[in-house]
């Protein structure tokens, strides 16, 4: 069984020869291939060969496209700020929706003009042609909550929330619509799986979730699934009070960080919802040993049930030891 067939019979809640093995890499990638980061998120071809080189190290049952947040906003015209060998940043102070007026012209990108969502629809190309029969090819796309904050600014968009819910719900809609045609082709490209990341929705509470948050949540996984392939939500933070709502959005796959306990998560979603995580990437994972790193899955397995998948809480961290992440490698495929 490769790590497609695994991940897929997991999704299909059918028997596997042993756990699939799904954690992030984005820094960790670009190092281990010896590249810049700078050049990882700006060229599809250096990070296609940096995942695929990462999964074939620690035989990872998929490739990702994920590198930064800021391709669609950058690609929608916001300031990006550029590091040499760490991820860019959209400019808050600039955001591009500080007049909320302009909302009314602001246009869907086409993924297939020249820009940083054409690269990334082209690193899952070259993914899908590298590795694509033998593992799962995943394409990644912001959150309605997530895409909103780069777009408008954080600490903006959570007064907005009180302040004019009107705009806002116009403001995720607008996210949404132009997420739907972004997995379309990462999908279209060979994307068997879109992950969605949507790190803003931690900081809202409970009631602001299910009012805004999760409704354009369930649209965006919906539509996803309408294109043929299964969803990964992640949300980075402390999901404590909104777990719950997680486990309705539809996602095949919830992804935790490591803030949420995992026994939390599986009494709010029960199996077969499958979840993903979610050890602390810094203490148990880069700060920790091998026999830490066991010891770290182990209790999550425990908590999780059989519907589960092995990962970090969030992003393996650079300078992580090598002999640490080939232990969660030993850890899945002796389960």
């Amino acid at each position: 069984m490769n790590g497609k067939q695994r991940i897929l019979a997991k999704l299909a809640g059918e028997p596997t020869n042993s756990l699939p093995l799904m954690p992030i890499t984005m820094m960790f990638a670009a190092d281990l291939a010896g590249v810049r980061y700078i050049d990882y998120a700006r060229d599809h071809a250096v990070l296609a060969d940096a995942q695929v080189r990462v999964a074939d190290h620690f035989a990872f049952d998929y490739v990702s496209a994920i590198s930064d947040p800021a391709r669609e906003a950058s690609d929608l015209g916001a300031t990006i700020e550029w590091f040499t060998d760490q991820p860019p940043a959209i400019v808050e102070s600039r955001a591009l929706l500080a007049d909320k007026a302009k909302l009314a012209a602001l246009r869907l990108p086409d993924p297939a003009a020249r820009g940083r969502m054409r690269d990334r629809v082209e690193a899952v190309r070259l993914l899908a042609e590298f590795t694509g029969n033998t593992r799962i090819v995943e394409g990644w796309v912001e959150g309605p909550c997530a895409m909103s904050a780069d777009l408008r600014g954080l600490n903006t968009l959570m007064l907005d929330f009180f302040d004019d819910p009107p705009f806002v719900e116009a403001l995720f809609d607008f996210t949404v619509r132009m997420e739907v045609e972004f997995a379309r082709s990462q999908v279209a490209a060979g994307a068997t799986l879109i992950g969605v990341g949507d790190a803003a929705a931690s900081l809202v509470g409970p009631k602001l979730y299910e009012q805004f948050v999760l409704p354009h949540e369930q649209r965006l996984i919906a539509a996803i699934h309408a294109l043929g392939v299964p969803v990964r939500l992640h949300i980075c933070g402390n999901t404590k009070r909104i777990v719950q709502g997680m486990g309705r959005t539809g996602a095949d796959i919830i992804d935790l960080d490591f803030p949420t306990p995992m026994d939390l998560a599986r009494r709010a979603m029960p199996e077969p919802q499958i979840l993903l995580g979610n050890i602390d990437p810094v203490r148990e994972l880069r700060d920790s040993t091998p026999e830490g790193v066991h010891d770290a899955l182990a209790i999550c397995f425990q908590q999780a049930g059989p519907a589960y998948i092995c990962g970090a809480g969030c992003e393996i961290p650079r300078a992580t030891p090598l002999d640490n992440v080939e232990a969660m490698t030993h850890f899945a495929r002796t389960r």
